[in-house]
């Protein structure tokens, strides 16, 4: 039975090179809307045989109307992780559900910072696949160092939850330290390996944030991708992948420790002569002010941008067949790759938008 899928997020980074693997992924039939903010979006989006939506995403009465209307059963959102109008969304797919009588998804794009030292989680490696996980999330908001990762967190929790109320099948899929060129029509760079070149350009020094070696997982875009591809040729195939509390994914072939990145970048930064030294020092407090205004953010976030633990270890998206193409350690391998390309489109880059004057903790 013919399948129609909602995607938000086409213009990123994550969902446009997603739709450039769905367009040649072979899976059953299906119809794909694309959410678009533009004419030009809307242009763009169509040669990825995606069917153009315009859709205010802060109108939930519209989205639910046009996830009825058009009796969509698969929900892709890589729009926002701190997005709480979820349920309206859920619930919307549960009246498709009742009047199809198909099973409906809802899969909500998070990030590992969620899993993460930046939010309570917790610093002894557990798996994608351990059955508590929506128990430590639910613990997270109360004790997450940062407001923020809290609020993620509660999102996160969210979704799992109202879809279990109303009969929705959920994924929460994690992205980490994503890297590699975007092959989407809209940005071609990433976040976080983006925030540790623009710190090093506002300081001509690459820094550490982190005391000790802390590792975190690391992903190509495209590997990212066809994780997205697996689950939603599984979905589209019938098969039960694991959902709602055992439905989390951490896309990512395993760890790097932040100060291989930061070495290997600082090399390729030192060699375009934006850095002065490649070697790199522990940020103190000047240097973090200084990152601060580099990327945009109050220097208590600069550690929450480029460092922190996460040692959440990705098993369930092997147990479906993914495979990825590139090694963990590939980042480094990149990693000249990644400054130069970053440099060039960095004028374009965004970041996490966290006001100055936030507090950490309220």
């Amino acid at each position: 039975m013919s399948r129609s899928i909602l995607l938000t997020g086409a213009s990123g980074y994550l969902g446009g090179t997603f739709l450039e693997f769905l367009k040649d992924a072979g899976l059953p039939a299906h119809k794909i809307y694309a959410v678009v903010r533009s004419d030009k979006q809307a242009e763009a989006v169509k040669q990825y045989n995606a069917s153009p939506m315009s859709l205010d995403l802060s109108d939930t009465d519209a989205v639910s109307a046009a996830i009825i209307d058009n009796n969509i059963s698969i929900v892709y959102h890589l729009h926002n992780p701190l997005d709480m109008s979820t349920p309206a969304w859920i619930k919307a797919l549960a009246t498709v559900k009742q009047q199809t009588g198909q099973h409906v998804h809802f899969l909500f794009t998070t990030g590992a910072k969620l899993f993460s030292s930046h939010a309570g989680a917790p610093t002894e490696p557990f798996s994608d696949t351990d059955p508590s996980l929506l128990s430590i999330q639910q613990s997270q908001p109360s004790k997450a160092p940062i407001d923020a990762m809290g609020l993620g967190a509660r999102c996160n929790n969210l979704v799992v939850e109202t879809a279990k109320a109303h009969g929705v099948r959920s994924y929460i899929f994690a992205p980490c330290i994503v890297y590699g060129r975007g092959l989407g029509f809209g940005n071609k760079i990433s976040i976080q390996t983006v925030a540790v070149v623009k710190a090093a350009v506002a300081t001509r020094r690459v820094y550490k944030v982190d005391d000790g070696y802390p590792t975190w997982p690391v992903c190509h875009v495209e590997d990212n991708s066809t994780l997205y591809v697996e689950i939603l040729r599984s979905i589209l195939g019938g098969e039960d992948v694991g959902e709602g509390e055992s439905g989390y994914f951490l896309a990512s072939p395993g760890s790097v420790a932040w100060d291989e990145i930061y070495a290997a970048m600082g090399k390729a930064l030192k060699k375009r002569g934006v850095v002065d030294d490649e070697t790199v020092v522990k940020a103190d407090r000047a240097a973090l002010e200084s990152m601060g205004e580099g990327i945009d953010c109050p220097a208590d976030f600069v550690p929450m941008q480029l460092g922190g633990l996460c040692t959440w270890v990705p098993e369930h998206g092997k147990k479906i067949g993914w495979k990825p193409k590139y090694a963990a350690e590939h980042i480094l391998e990149a990693a000249d790759a990644e400054v130069e390309l970053i440099l060039e489109h960095m004028g374009n880059a965004r970041s996490y938008a966290i006001p100055k004057g936030t507090p950490l903790k309220q």
